[in-house]
């Protein structure tokens, strides 16, 4: 029964991408509604919250980060995913800050959607919801304030480069879930950054070697073979 089924609302105004999309995730199993904008999107969470929110960027009447905004101030937390057009890397910082859960740059293949529907409904299942909006995020001793890019472990302040701290940030915002390098890499420079997964690798080390984790027994930071990386401890909002 399609009440059974995980609840979907699909934020767009492009009728052929809300289409192809809705029949594509109907038949992997959910239920789908569609809003044509940030304001229906609004009227159709009012009528029924969903159990995730995919929402484009781009929209007439409400883009989706102002649609994200005043689902937050609403003390609305449900999942949301955020549909990109531009793979610069404020543009993705800037989906986040606004409360998304999640993010994805268009043109995308919408198995790479589904794989990030499942993982964002799977940390919301497991209490995990929450973190993208949190402004300070806690594993274990190790602290994060995302405000002011600061980090501590064991109460003893941290020193990263920006992008070890960007790449910290985005791991705990994403425990438990294995990234692909190439995920990581684009979160880090930009889909179009001429570079290869190794810089993810470099960034990597670093962590591990400020948090004294040993990757052959880590607190924090698995390595998923042949796939990327894993933040493995709990996070919390702090």
């Amino acid at each position: 029964m399609a009440s059974d089924r995980p609840r979907l609302l699909l934020v767009d105004d492009d009728e052929a991408i809300t289409g192809a999309l809705s029949a594509f995730l109907e038949r992997s199993g959910y239920d789908v509604h569609i809003a044509g904008d940030g304001r229906a999107g609004l009227d159709a969470v009012a009528e029924q919250v969903p159990d995730l929110v995919v929402s484009d960027v781009l929209m007439p009447h409400m883009d989706g980060r102002e649609f994200v905004r005043l689902l937050r101030e609403r003390d609305l937390w449900l999942p949301v995913i955020l549909l990109t057009q531009v793979g610069e890397s404020w543009e993705r910082s800037a989906a986040l800050d606004e409360g998304a859960d999640d993010y994805l740059n268009k043109p995308f293949d919408p198995q790479e959607l589904l794989s990030r529907i499942r993982a964002v409904l799977r940390r919301a299942s497991q209490g995990a919801g929450g973190l993208p909006a949190a402004t300070k995020l806690r594993a274990g001793e190790l602290l994060l304030d995302r405000t002011s890019r600061r980090a501590w472990l064991a109460e003893r302040e941290i020193t990263l480069t920006p992008k070890a701290m960007t790449l910290l940030e985005y791991l705990m915002t994403h425990p438990q879930e294995a990234l692909p390098r190439e995920r990581l890499l684009a979160a880090l420079w930009g889909f179009d950054f001429a570079s290869s997964s190794r810089a993810v690798d470099h960034r990597i080390a670093e962590l591990r070697r400020v948090l004294g984790d040993d990757p052959t027994t880590p607190r924090f930071i698995d390595t998923a073979p042949g796939l990327g990386y894993r933040f493995i401890a709990a996070v919390v909002p702090a």
